[in-house]
């Protein structure tokens, strides 16, 4: 069972829905995660594509994001995170979007400042959600897109984005972009 590792919400659980199709971020890598992106959390709109648990968006708001969009296709485990913001009282922060995420993306509105990306590993690299996250104007001027994918994938060169930042952590990576300017 997820749980959350800091902040106002710290050690609290998260109930994992059942099946093959959440695949929730180990707690090593989620920790490193937060560490790199402390000083950019006060106040921050993040989304989260891919949500599965919502246990990264939830541990963006406990430490201080002002807004998180959990973007999930499962709309049981959709419902599994808006039932878990009432019950954590983050409802308010915290707002879920039952879609797929390229559908997702011409619906919402930006910008945000962090978007954390986690298809699963064996789709190929989602250059059309990065392609999607520039044209329809959904990040901040300063904006970090992490990308987490299988370490022994190798990303290609991502148009309109420039990589800060590699960490690997066993086999599991995560790629830390900036957008470049148009």
């Amino acid at each position: 069972m997820p749980k959350i590792t800091g902040g106002s919400l710290g050690s609290r659980k998260l109930r994992s829905p059942k099946g093959l199709h959440v695949r929730p971020t180990p707690g090593r890598v989620k920790e490193s995660l937060f560490s790199i992106l402390m000083p950019r959390l006060e106040g921050a709109r993040m989304l989260d594509l891919f949500a599965g648990t919502g246990a990264i968006g939830f541990e963006a708001a406990s430490r201080g994001a002002a807004r998180v969009v959990s973007v999930e296709a499962q709309r049981e485990t959709a419902h599994a995170i808006e039932e878990a913001a009432r019950n954590l009282g983050v409802e308010d922060i915290v707002t879920v979007f039952p879609a797929p995420a390229e559908r997702a993306l011409y619906r919402l509105e930006g910008p945000f400042d962090i978007v954390y990306l986690d298809p699963p590993y064996a789709d190929p690299v989602p250059l059309q959600l990065f392609r999607l996250l520039r044209e329809r104007e959904l990040l901040a001027p300063d904006a970090l897109v992490v990308y987490e994918h299988a370490a022994k994938r190798i990303l290609p060169e991502i148009a309109g984005f420039r990589s800060t930042r590699e960490e690997v952590y066993g086999d599991v990576a995560l790629a830390f972009l900036s957008p470049t300017e148009s």
